[in-house]
């Protein structure tokens, strides 16, 4: 564990590259093997807003490294946050809890709050306007919402306590998971269905991009999928009833240009008119 903490309170920018090339080219390679939907689609055109939300996001997160780098410093320095009052514990329990910690307050509660807050939502429509949800669309995000979401990382460094070697390491498991899951893949569904009481899987968060109400307000965990079953906000959907997208931002090819999603967040807000049957 101690030379875990190690490599990743140093992890070379180029390792973290890696981590975000090879999981998209590994789960992309895997949806040609295990497709969980044969979607009629031109893939690689299907990829390009996807991957250049993707790169905005990288530069983001990059450009505002030094935020959390010292962040991250002061905290350890300090003494400061839940896992640094908590008794002392072993090593492997103090990083299991601060990613759990940074899980909640970075992702689950980022994500619960977009889905609540109706600007914030705007600027999240564009992860969810994907009608072709794939590896490529885990960080389909618009550069407002890369801030929004850093700033809610930021804020549970501070919240939780976590060292910047825990920091890199939840991000670097985040990004792989929000790959899995997004990925256009098919677990056997006994398989999903276990996995899915310690971890988000494959099925559980598809069920968040399903284009209608209640649906769409569920299964907002990134990681771990404890968060969704405390609050209450875990659902189920079979996963041949799954349709992808907004029930009202449906035109395919206005969710496909860049140009047009860079504009969403700013369009009038649509109150959603489907509303499933209980």
């Amino acid at each position: 564990m101690e030379n875990l903490i190690n490599y990743f309170e140093t992890i070379p920018s180029l390792h973290r590259s890696l981590i975000l090339v090879g999981g998209i080219t590994f789960f992309w390679l895997l949806e040609g093997v295990l497709p969980l939907y044969k979607f009629t689609y031109k893939k690689w055109k299907h990829a390009v807003p996807n991957l250049f939300f993707t790169l905005t996001t990288v530069l983001i997160n990059f450009g505002l490294a030094f935020l959390l780098l010292n962040s991250a410093d002061w905290v350890k320095v300090n003494d400061f946050g839940i896992i640094n009052w908590l008794p002392e514990m072993p090593l492997w329990l103090y990083v299991l809890l601060g990613v759990l910690l940074l899980d909640f307050f970075g992702a689950y509660l980022a994500h619960y709050v977009e889905h609540k807050v109706k600007p914030l939502w705007m600027i999240h429509l564009v992860h969810h306007t994907d009608h072709k949800v794939d590896t490529t669309t885990a960080n389909r995000h618009h550069p407002l919402e890369s801030i929004i979401r850093f700033s809610f990382t930021l804020f549970g460094v501070f919240v939780v306590g976590t060292p910047i070697a825990i920091v890199m390491l939840y991000q670097s498991l985040s990004l792989i998971s929000t790959q899995f899951t997004h990925a256009n893949i098919k677990l056997p569904k006994k398989v999903d269905h276990a996995l899915s009481y310690i971890l988000v899987s494959p099925d559980m968060h598809k069920v968040h991009h399903h284009y209608v109400l209640p649906y769409t307000d569920s299964n907002f965990g990134n990681i771990f999928s404890v968060w969704d079953r405390l609050f209450g906000t875990f659902m189920t959907l079979n996963r041949d009833e799954l349709v992808y997208g907004v029930d009202v931002f449906p035109d395919e090819a206005e969710n496909s240009s860049i140009t047009n999603l860079l504009q969403q967040p700013f369009q009038k807000y649509r109150k959603p008119t489907i509303i499933p049957k209980e």
